[in-house]
């Protein structure tokens, strides 16, 4: 393994650490039902950008290791990453091509299928009700995907992650 796909390799995985961390921070209960999906849009950036090595697998385990930092059952949120990043996967050519205004629409409709199938599973296992503020991430979400992209690949171009 060349230095350079080391290195890359290295860029990514610091990108979602500091995703993962921004994901779990504590913040103040009135802002906290209006957290970004943090994590979520890291994947999503680099599923778009590289598809070929952050896809699936890599949402899966993310997905499982954010269950166990939250505390949650088990699996449900390695489910919904899987989903989403599949979507990404199979249209990332397309995705790539369209208008920072409509990724950042679609990027708000991914977050809601990932909050409606974490729900969906948790009302199987668990009997929660449904609450429709579980939707306010993704409409932070659509302003904050901006910054998310042009941070991510103003990093991947500065250590030509590839």
């Amino acid at each position: 393994m060349s230095a350079h796909i080391a290195n890359g390799r290295f860029v990514v995985l610091v990108t979602i650490f500091i995703g993962m961390m921004f994901q779990i921070m504590p913040l103040p209960k009135i802002v906290e039902a209006w957290r970004p999906d943090w994590l979520l849009m890291v994947m999503i950036y680099w599923a778009m950008a590289l598809p070929h090595r952050y896809s699936i697998l890599t949402a899966w385990v993310l997905g499982v290791l954010l269950d166990v930092l939250l505390g949650a059952t088990l699996g449900i949120r390695s489910l919904a990453f899987s989903i989403v990043i599949y979507v990404i996967v199979m249209q990332s050519q397309r995705l790539r091509n369209f208008t920072r205004w409509q990724q950042s629409i679609l990027v708000a409709i991914f977050i809601c299928l990932y909050h409606f199938i974490i729900y969906w599973v948790e009302f199987v296992v668990n009997g929660v009700a449904f609450d429709w503020s579980m939707f306010l991430p993704a409409v932070s979400s659509i302003f904050m995907w901006w910054w998310v992209f042009w941070v991510l690949r103003n990093i991947r171009r500065r250590y030509k992650v590839r």
